[in-house]
């Protein structure tokens, strides 16, 4: 049989019609505990803390999509990184990109020095800066690219080659490019986390996340650690996972298509100061974009050239852009990220991030562009409303 296109794998892979009814889609198998036929022989499944059939088959397909060997499911896309910090012991030294999302800057600043690990940042756009803040304890580093929320594209085979070169372990967030359009694991990267809620499930109903890699020991460590902390997914949040991967190629293209629209809608507004798309021809990570990714993504960022007040009464007078937390579902929402993603940071930790109290982040869905667009240009009209009367 000829090697399967990315569509048809996420449709087929871990998805066999069920043996005993035959059934095209698979059952939930929504038990706590499996039958032991005898004290002799280990069951396939005996525990779902330890093992179900569905999250057998989610892993599956998340492997395969990410051309990797081995995937394991977990509860939340905290809880995979928290699995990949796991490789770490007290006296290691981790290294963070100065741009990650906030989440893992709170799980690394706050939780893993309690734990007698050294934490330090690089500056991701720089590969060579990895180099220069690697110690003799150094185990263990992680980036995103493109990055939450100023979509900075990193370059992650050079990023990759020089962890190897260090003996260090690399790992990358790929919630935001998604396995459709960049596969880590084929630039060198040893493992691959995601926020499963987002892209890959795409309908905002579930909370999934997921550690993809070819190496067996951190397979190994990363089924000890979720089995001994049970920060596992359920089985209807696999089974649910599941089906929303099924349209993730045709998802993410029209979600693409519809950014790069209001990416340029918005270059081109006099009350927008900086646009971030890499697929704007502007973009400082254009051309990199260009070489690493299948295209550019649903996630557009961008200043609001106004005050404080006027960017938040833009967000909150968008009616098809729902102001809420998350991103990557088919329906499109606006977020704030200094009281959202990057709300645990102190203005001067954000402000060194580049995340300013002016910006707004989208996670563009799938309506109609033109309804999309038009939203914009009325909340716009809201939140300048009060000067232009004053005018």
């Amino acid at each position: 049989m000829k090697i399967m296109r990315f569509s048809t794998r996420t449709l087929r892979i871990g998805q066999d019609p069920d043996r005993e009814h035959g059934a095209v889609i698979n059952p939930i198998y929504q038990s706590a505990t499996f039958v032991w036929e005898n004290l002799d022989t280990m069951p396939k499944h005996d525990y779902t803390r330890v093992v179900n059939p569905n999250r057998t088959a989610l892993e599956a397909v998340l492997a395969e999509i990410e051309n990797a060997r081995y995937a394991v499911a977990f509860g939340s896309g905290m809880a995979a990184i928290a699995a990949a910090f796991s490789l770490l012991e007290a006296g290691d030294h981790l290294i963070i990109a100065s741009d990650i999302y906030g989440g893992t800057y709170r799980l690394a600043k706050s939780q893993l020095t309690r734990q007698g690990i050294d934490v330090d940042e690089f500056d991701a756009s720089r590969p060579e800066s990895l180099r220069e803040a690697v110690k003799q304890n150094t185990k263990l580093v992680i980036f995103e690219s493109p990055t939450n929320p100023t979509l900075k594209v990193m370059d992650v085979a050079a990023i990759a080659a020089i962890a190897r070169e260090c003996g260090i372990l690399s790992v990358v967030d790929n919630t935001f490019a998604s396995p459709y359009l960049q596969t880590p694991i084929d630039l060198g990267v040893d493992v691959v986390v995601h926020s499963t809620t987002k892209y890959i499930s795409g309908h905002s109903d579930v909370i999934g996340g997921a550690l993809i890699t070819n190496h067996e020991f951190i397979y190994q460590q990363a089924l000890t650690y979720i089995k001994t902390v049970g920060s596992v997914p359920s089985p209807f949040d696999c089974w649910l996972t599941i089906r929303g991967v099924k349209t993730l190629a045709v998802r993410m293209e029209r979600h693409c298509a519809n950014a790069q629209r209001i990416a340029e809608y918005l270059s081109t507004h006099a009350r927008v100061k900086h646009v971030y798309y890499p697929g704007l021809e502007s973009d400082p990570g254009h051309e990199l974009a260009k070489r690493q990714m299948k295209a550019f993504g649903g996630m557009v960022s961008f200043e609001v050239d106004g005050t404080t007040e006027q960017t938040k009464r833009f967000a909150e007078a968008c009616r098809i852009f729902q102001l809420a937390e998350s991103l990557g579902g088919v329906e499109s929402i606006i977020g704030y990220p200094p009281v959202m993603s990057h709300g645990c940071m102190s203005p001067e930790e954000r402000y060194a991030m580049g995340v300013y109290d002016t910006q707004i982040r989208l996670s563009v869905g799938i309506e109609d562009v033109e309804d999309l667009i038009e939203d914009l240009e009325l909340a716009f009209e809201t939140a300048f409303a009060r000067e232009t009367a004053v005018v």
